[in-house]
């Protein structure tokens, strides 16, 4: 089993041993060089542009400069993906993004760690482990999601959250670390913050 396949299969490998990788981590660098580099108008070319860099993608989706991740190839997102600026995806692991998930600006997925213990650490060993994040999730701006997190279908992550346990699904969660605070429920519908009600009928 070569450093790569380690990698992705959530053994501890050596980033710099496997010279595939680091040819694979430089050309991707270049690729989201250029599509930081973008002019925001120019929305063709962004939109080709994040998708050459993902392995797999929806048709609609939108990652808003400036963007940052390690392989690009090991991302997968759904239709309607939404990142706002400053989005950034550790992806030695696998990253799994269902459809219509949105992200506030400054988020943050780290499926890569580094040993506790000093000794092991310093000897260059690294891992990745999965994150997998379910449909309709909305996560808040400034949180981090830490390797190894399921985070279940239609849930919020509130702002500055750092999430270091699975979420379930259907339940708002937020905190350091994360905590569900409650459920979402079907009255939920009717509000669009808070107990501010809608004023509109095509919601």
């Amino acid at each position: 089993m070569n450093q790569r396949e380690r990698m992705i299969a959530g053994l501890p490998y050596i980033a710099n041993k496997d010279a595939s990788l680091v040819k694979e981590r430089d050309e991707l660098k270049i690729k989201v060089h250029k599509y930081n580099q973008l002019l925001p108008t120019q929305r063709e070319e962004l939109s080709k542009g994040i998708k050459a860099i993902f392995g797999n993608t929806g048709e609609a989706i939108t990652v808003k400069q400036p963007f940052r991740c390690d392989y690009g190839a090991n991302i997968s997102v759904g239709e309607n993906f939404y990142a706002n600026y400053n989005c950034t995806i550790l992806d030695v692991g696998p990253v799994t993004i269902g459809s219509n998930v949105q992200f506030a600006p400054n988020v943050s997925l780290f499926t890569a760690g580094h040993p506790v213990h000093p000794t092991s650490r310093n000897s260059g060993y690294e891992y990745g482990i999965a994150i997998t994040i379910g449909d309709n999730v909305w996560i808040g701006g400034n949180t981090v999601v830490n390797p190894g997190i399921i985070i279940g279908e239609n849930t919020v992550i509130g702002s500055g959250s750092v999430v270091t346990k699975d979420i379930p699904a259907n339940v708002i969660a937020v905190g350091n670390p994360c905590r569900v605070v409650r459920a979402i429920t079907e009255e939920d519908r009717d509000y669009y913050y808070k107990n501010q009600r809608f004023d509109v009928t095509d919601y």
